[in-house]
C-alpha cells in the first residue's frame, strides 16, 4: 500500500470522533468548539483579522476544542468572512487535526454545485476535517441578498430550501436518479472520481449540519436524522423550544441514530469580572449598531466606556449582555455548565466577541483552563 493509500497524517482520529459528535475533555459537560466570526475592530484590518483566525484556531486546536467554525456574512464592514469557503482553506493549510467548518454557508445564496465542489475540494485538502453547515437566512440585509442571488426574489421559502438541501446532497453523493437533468453532472472532487479507471474513492464526505435560530430547521435536521447547530447566542429565547421539537421530529438515519444538537453560544473570560464586562460591551455596542442599521468595526472598549446611550438603546445592550456569560474564567465555567443542563445540548459551540484577537485568544485559554483541557 502507497503512502496515499495511508491514512493521511493530521485526519482528527480523537477516540469517540465518528465526524459528528466528539468527545468532553477535562472536566467540561460535552465537548467545546469554536465560533469565529472574523471580526475587525477599529483601527484593524482585514488581513490582520484573518492573521487572527489562524491564530485562534491554532490555540483551539491546542487546547483540545473539537471543531473550528466560520460564518457567512455580507456587507458587514466588522465581520470578515464572506467567504468561508476560502478562510476554511487557509486555515486547514495551518491545522492538523481539528475538525473545520462552516457555521454555516447560507445556501439560497449559491448554486448547491458550486457548494459541493467548494466543499469536495476542502474534503481533499483535509480528509476527515470538514463540517457542511447550512443555512437558509441570507446573512446580511435584503437588498445585499438580491445582489448575491442577482434577483429581486429571496428563496427562503419552506419549499425551496429543502429542495435546495436535497439537491446539494444528491451532487455530494452523486447519486442523481436515471433521467434526472443533472444526472450526467458531477461535483469534482467527488465520489465520480471512484468511476474512472483507476480511480480510488475517498473514504470521507463533509457531514451535512443543519443551522436555525427558529423551529424551521430544528424540524427538517430532525425529519432528515441530521446534526442541528441553533444559534442561542442571538436567539436565545427559542433555544430550548428549538432543540425540543428537533429531538421530538428526529428521525434515526444513516447518519445519525440519535439526535445531536450544539447550540452556539457567546462567552468571554478574563482574569477579573470588571475587564470581562468591559470587553464584552464593545461587541454589545457593535450589534445595537448593525440591529439600528449602521454596521461598522468592532470598537475599541474606551469607545464603548464613552459612548451615551438612549435609554432604548441601554435596555438593548442589558438584554444582549443578559445572553453573554462572561467574567472571570470560574464564573463563565459555571455559566456553560448551567447552559449545558439547561439545554441538554451535545455540544457548545463558543464564540467570544471583543474588540482585539489577544483578548479573545486569552479567553479561549482562560476556558480551556478553567476545564483542565488539555495544553497540546
Amino acid at each position: 500500500m502507497s503512502g496515499e493509500d495511508q491514512q493521511t497524517p493530521g485526519t482528527d482520529s480523537r477516540p469517540g470522533d465518528d465526524g459528528i459528535r466528539g468527545t468532553a475533555l477535562g472536566t467540561a459537560p460535552v465537548p467545546l468548539s469554536v465560533l469565529d466570526l472574523v471580526t475587525v475592530g477599529a483601527g484593524s484590518t482585514a488581513t490582520a483579522a484573518v492573521r487572527t483566525a489562524v491564530d485562534l484556531a491554532r490555540t483551539a486546536e491546542r487546547r483540545g476544542f473539537h471543531r473550528y467554525w466560520v460564518a457567512e456574512h455580507h456587507s458587514m464592514p466588522g465581520v470578515a468572512s464572506s467567504s468561508p469557503a476560502v478562510l476554511l482553506a487557509h486555515l486547514a493549510a495551518h491545522t492538523d487535526r481539528i475538525r473545520l467548518g462552516s457555521g454555516g454557508v447560507m445556501l439560497p445564496n449559491h448554486a448547491p454545485l458550486v457548494i459541493a465542489e467548494q466543499f469536495g475540494t476542502l474534503e481533499a485538502m483535509a480528509p476527515g476535517r470538514v463540517d457542511l453547515g447550512l443555512g437558509r437566512a441570507p446573512g446580511t440585509d435584503g437588498a445585499t441578498a438580491a445582489a448575491l442571488r442577482r434577483t429581486e426574489r429571496l428563496h427562503e421559502g419552506a419549499d425551496e430550501f429543502p429542495q435546495q438541501l436535497a439537491e446539494l446532497t444528491r451532487f455530494l453523493d452523486d447519486d442523481f436518479p436515471d433521467g434526472h437533468p443533472y444526472a450526467r453532472i458531477h461535483a469534482v472532487p467527488g465520489p465520480v472520481q471512484a468511476t474512472a479507471p483507476g480511480g480510488v474513492q475517498s473514504p470521507h464526505r463533509p457531514p451535512l449540519w443543519l443551522l436555525g435560530s427558529s423551529g424551521f430547521s430544528a424540524r427538517l435536521a430532525g425529519t432528515l436524522g441530521l446534526p442541528f447547530a441553533f444559534a442561542h447566542h442571538f436567539s436565545a429565547a427559542n433555544t430550548v423550544p428549538a432543540l425540543d421539537l428537533y429531538r421530538s421530529s428526529f428521525r434515526p438515519s444513516e447518519v445519525l441514530a440519535e439526535p445531536y444538537a450544539l447550540i452556539g453560544v457567546s462567552a468571554l473570560a478574563a482574569e477579573d469580572e470588571r475587564e470581562a464586562r468591559r470587553q464584552v460591551r464593545t461587541g454589545a455596542l457593535a450589534m445595537l449598531r448593525l440591529r439600528t442599521g449602521r454596521p461598522g468595526l468592532v470598537p475599541t472598549p474606551e469607545e464603548a466606556a464613552a459612548h451615551h446611550f438612549t435609554d432604548v438603546e441601554q435596555d438593548f445592550v442589558d438584554s444582549w449582555l443578559g445572553n453573554v456569560i462572561h467574567g472571570t474564567p470560574d464564573a463563565v465555567r459555571q455559566g456553560l455548565d448551567a447552559l449545558a443542563e439547561r439545554t441538554g445540548a451535545d455540544e457548545l459551540m463558543i464564540t467570544a466577541n471583543a474588540h482585539t484577537g489577544e483578548v479573545r485568544r486569552r479567553s479561549y485559554d482562560l476556558i480551556a483552563d478553567a476545564y483542565g483541557l488539555p495544553q497540546g
